[in-house]
Order: C-alpha cells, then structure tokens, then sequence
C-alpha cells in the first residue's frame, strides 16, 4: 500500500502568499515544502499538477447532514462525499436532527456514525435549548466544536427563547457559542399578514419581506450585546444583511476577537432577483436579500468585519422544496460546489484567491482553534486541494452528488474545478471520482 504522496510543480496558496513548490506526504502529515523536492522510491505517489494551484482543505463551520433521522434528505456518508468533492476536508454539523443533538449520548452517537461513514473529517455542534444547561457543561471543549443556539426558529425546532436562560448560557459556559440569529415576534407578524392576503401559496419573492432585516438586525444585535454583557465568545452564522455588517469589527486580529462573523456562499451569490427564477430552491433561513446587501456582504468580508465563509449545507428533497410557501422547507444542498462558487467569484475580480484560502481554510481553523489543520504547514495533517482554475464544467443532474440529486447552481458553468483531493494525506478524489478512501478523523481543538 502507497502510503507516502509527493505533490510536485504546484502554485500553492498559503498565508497570504502564492509560490510555486512541492509538497512531500508521509501518512497523514505534510513532511516536507520547498522549491523542488526529489524523492526515490517505489512506496510513493508522485502527482504532477501541473502549475495549478494547491489550497488547504477548505473547513465548513455550518452544515447539516440530517443524520440521524432525517436520512431520506442525506447522509453523513453521501454529503462527506461531495464535500470532498468540492474540496471540503473538515466539516462541522449542526445539532437539529432527530433526535437532536442536546445530550452527551446523543453526541457521542453522532461521532460513532462518522467514524464509520465519514470522507471527510468532522465534528458536531452542541445543542442548546432552554433547559439543558447541565449538558452543555459536560461538554469536553477540546472534541467539540462548540455550542449551537437558535435564536429563530429554522428548520428542526430549536427556538432558546426564555432570556433568562440565554443569559446563563452565555454566562456559564466556556465554548464558542455560534448561533442563528432571527428574531421569531417579528418573523411571525411579517408571516401571519401575508397568509391572510395569499394563504399557504405566498409568493417566494416575498420570503425576504417574512424573514426581514428588521428580524435579523433585532436578533444579531440582541445577541451581540449579550455577549459583551457576559464575556461570552460568540460566532454569528449566516449574515444575510448589509445592516448586520455594521455591528462587526475589523480593528483587532482574529484570533483576539470575541465576536466573529460567517458568511454563506449562497448569501454571496443569490439576491432577491433570482426568486422568480429559482423558487423555492433558493429559499434559505436567513434569507437571500437584495444585491445592495449581497454587495455589503463582499464589502465587509474584504475589509475584514466578517471572518469565514460557509456553506450552511441543508438538503432537502425536490418534493419537498415543491411545496406551496408555508410547507416548503428551508435549506438546499452546497458543499460540493461552494469553493468552485467562491472561483468563479474570483475570476469576475470580487475576489483573490489568497483571500478565498483565509475566509474559507485559515479563518476557521483559527476561530474554532481546530489542531494542526487549515493551513500548508510541514508537521500538520495533509488536507489538501488541488484546483484547475481554467477547467469548464456545467453542473447537472449526472455530476451532482448530494443525495437529494439537486443543486441550486444546476445548470451553471464554473470556469474552475477541483482535481484532485486530499484528506489526513490520503487521496479521496479524483476527477470527478470519489475514491473508496474513508480517511476522515474526528476534529481536536487546541484549547
């Protein structure tokens, strides 16, 4: 069995900078990094890539995986494939399956799932609710990612609503607290004055009308000034509104922040233009709003107020998204073409690709503190992908890999593609093939 790789003639992207090198893998660890790297042996890989470019493993600090109980949409098996498909390497999964992710033992279970199914690696967010704080402080800080807390009420229901809880929380615990921010008063009064002008068939324009600014701006702030009440670290999921940027910072380093931002590709990418086109596949909670906050999103991710890029990977099936307003759910599938997205980006001048490595690989890594991962760096795990930045493709139905067999960029071409990809120094895909390499380890924390 090859156990060793060496990566040659590869423009690598790493902290910053672009260079042009070769990468030496022994196991799971990056051995070595420089100009030119000569190795004679039999017992290794030798992939020539060429003059494209070598990325660190991109690392999804939002997805949903809906296992267990939910498994008809997806799976940890079937969604870790496209993940490394798109050049995601680690992810972390949210806590609203069924059952939901509020106890040890259910933590633990969803850890056992992935040790036997997952490409890519992983680790699980924990659920908060309004009366589980005894759980929340038996969490082991270094095996988990940390807390999950929705503020509004999203797709599995979640809602922490009593303040006094909240505040314990955030007083009590220790881990980075991540949450979803939607205040539920003004979402229901949006809701409830249109099903009396259109009943359960709103028009699907109108959800960012429903799931508001106002309801965003209320809740993300609300829960900021909690967090500098408290002292609590606090991570702000998907802002979708130009309003919300305002409330960041940009004047201190990331790692010294207590308050951080995250940003979804499809916040990056859609705006409410395309709902008279897409439907229902592109409704998201927080919603897709306008081009001007679709603009003040890219304005705030390169000046640094927002600090990661992700996914918030949500699939549901077509019937399901067929629903009438009222009962089509939330959520569609992103992992396997969000680096892609974010290429595409770059090559309309929005974006460098330095920039896409620190927003989607370093920037995580350094926010959740994850060990030894989201970078090149020679003694960390080899996470690593290789992208062709001049390779047409169209995204369709024979090439899509989420298990609900849909993507909301169907029928797009990406002038870029991911070649090949590497996880703990394995090689799991390779051209549009997912290789029988479940090399995914569960994610340590330095803290």
């Amino acid at each position: 069995m090859i156990r060793n790789t060496l990566i040659k003639n590869a423009r690598i992207v790493n902290e910053g900078k672009i260079f042009e090198g070769d990468i030496l893998i022994e196991d799971d660890i990056i051995k070595e990094i420089e100009t030119s790297i000569s190795v004679k042996s039999a017992d290794i890989l030798v992939v020539d890539v060429e003059g494209n470019y070598v990325f660190p493993g991109m690392i999804d600090d939002q997805v949903h995986f809906r296992e267990p109980g939910l498994t008809h949409k997806a799976n940890i098996e079937t969604e870790s494939k496209a993940a490394i498909a798109g050049g995601i390497t680690s992810f972390i999964e949210m806590p609203n399956t069924n059952p939901q992710t509020t106890t040890i033992e259910k933590l633990e279970e969803k850890f056992a799932i992935a040790a036997e199914s997952s490409y890519a690696n992983y680790s699980f967010m924990f659920g908060g609710t309004n009366d589980n704080l005894d759980e929340i402080l038996k969490v082991d800080t270094k095996t988990v990612a940390g807390l999950k807390l929705f503020l509004g009420s999203s797709t599995g229901n979640m809602l922490v609503d009593n303040p006094e809880v909240l505040e314990k929380i955030f007083t009590s615990t220790k881990m980075l607290i991540s949450v979803h921010c939607e205040d539920e008063d003004t979402i229901k009064a949006n809701l409830d004055k249109y099903i009396a002008e259109y009943g359960d068939d709103i028009p699907m324009e109108l959800h960012p009308k429903i799931r508001s600014e106002e309801a965003c701006y209320l809740s993300s702030s609300k829960a900021i000034e909690l967090a500098k009440k408290t002292g609590a670290r606090l991570h702000i999921f998907h802002v979708s509104t130009g309003k919300e940027t305002n409330l960041f910072s940009n004047k201190i380093p990331l790692k010294d922040k207590k308050i951080t931002a995250e940003v979804c590709v499809h916040h990056l990418w859609f705006s409410d233009e395309d709902y008279a086109r897409k439907g229902s596949h592109i409704k998201w909670n927080p919603a897709v709003k306008t081009s001007n906050d679709r603009d003040q999103l890219w304005k705030a991710l390169l000046d640094d107020r927002i600090d990661v890029i992700a996914t918030d990977h949500a699939p549901h099936t077509l019937e399901e998204k067929n629903n009438p307003y009222t009962s089509a759910p939330s959520g569609g599938p992103l992992v396997q073409h969000a680096l892609v997205s974010l290429m595409e980006a770059h090559h309309q001048g929005k974006i460098s690709v330095e920039k896409i490595v620190e927003k989607a690989c370093h920037n995580p890594a350094i926010l959740f503190e994850v060990e030894k991962r989201g970078f090149i760096r020679e003694g960390y795990y080899a996470d690593l992908v290789i992208v062709d930045p001049q390779s047409p493709w169209t995204v369709n139905k024979s090439n899509i890999l989420y298990k609900c067999g849909w993507s909301p960029f169907e029928g797009n071409t990406f002038k870029s593609r991911i070649t090949h990809t590497f996880v703990n120094g394995k090689l799991a895909y390779n051209n549009f093939k997912v290789l029988d390499v479940k090399a995914g380890k569960r994610l340590t924390f330095n803290r």
